[in-house]
């Protein structure tokens, strides 16, 4: 064993690329033995990324390339594996990330998504002033997870949310309602309109139920042009859905509630939306929808 150091060894690392050259660093890399714990470490230095294969400096060029591309395509321009794009990626996010510091927003969106098959869920909310997303994290779509959220932004900035923008998922609301009680809760048109969409759906089911022979053939096999937009379905398409709209009270009713209720965006001043939301809650009273009246006014 040298005095100072225990052993070295020659390494390289991926550098900048000089042109179509490749361009690779060789270097000594020493291990010490530490005197207080008495283990043989390794150096750190600084200007290798956390894979020690690549230097700083080209992680952070491969994570502004996966900004304009995907991260297949710039394994394959760069002529790197898959998972070290991605790994090159994650260190430049995480430096982007601890450069912004953490931060405030004023108005956020709450969405999960699914990361594999099996319904396994992961939590993403964005800052929607600054249009980009600010964390993302849990294990499911449970409170627990989305309380995670608000634990990582600190309960000073979570009186900063003057908005929450997210679907009907109960959970969201309940623990934004806990954590960030004077922010307004919004439900975005999307989700609204596909829980509206699988309202009707109910309906179609229970009247195919219902009837039968000929009154029930009518429904058969419409579940599509019943829950795609009108001006989506062809010719033939418009034909059927005026055939079973006409056959079956219910199922027009139904349909002509979800249609309209789209209008509901078309408004610029809150007392006029908030009148047409009331005016179409109140039509729902008589025609005894009990899909709808679970859904939207709960």
């Amino acid at each position: 064993m040298h005095h100072g150091w225990y052993d070295r060894a020659v390494r390289r690392a991926r550098d900048l690329s000089n042109g179509d050259t490749r361009i690779y660093l060789e270097f000594e890399v020493r291990r010490v033995a530490c005197r207080s714990c008495g283990q043989v470490k390794r150096e750190r230095l600084a200007f290798l990324a956390d894979n020690t294969h690549y230097t700083e400096r080209f992680a952070y060029y491969v994570g502004r390339r996966c900004r304009a591309g995907t991260v297949q395509d710039v394994a394959k321009e760069l002529h790197l594996d898959w998972h070290a794009v991605k790994d090159l990626e994650k260190q430049y996010m995480r430096a982007q990330l601890a450069r912004v510091g953490r931060p405030g927003p004023k108005a956020i969106g709450i969405d999960e998504i699914s990361i594999r098959k099996g319904h396994d869920y992961r939590i993403v909310v964005s800052d929607l002033i600054r249009k980009r997303a600010i964390w993302f994290g849990g294990a499911d779509r449970k409170e627990a997870s989305m309380a995670l959220f608000y634990d990582w932004l600190g309960e000073k900035k979570n009186r900063g949310i003057r908005l929450a923008v997210m679907d009907m998922w109960r959970p969201f609301y309940n623990v934004t309602v806990a954590r960030a009680p004077q922010a307004a809760i919004l439900y975005d048109k999307f989700h609204i309109m596909r829980h509206l969409g699988d309202a009707l759906d109910e309906v179609r089911k229970s009247e195919y139920r219902r009837l039968s022979g000929q009154d029930r053939s009518y429904i058969k096999g419409q579940k599509y042009t019943l829950l795609s937009r009108r001006e989506n379905l062809t010719l033939k398409g418009r034909q059927a859905l005026k055939k079973v709209l006409t056959a079956n009270k219910r199922l027009n009713t139904a349909y002509l509630l979800r249609e309209s209720f789209g209008q509901l965006w078309d408004y610029e001043r809150e007392g006029w939306a908030r009148r047409f939301f009331d005016n179409w809650r109140a039509s729902l009273k008589w025609q005894r929808l009990k899909p709808y009246e679970r859904g939207l006014v709960r």
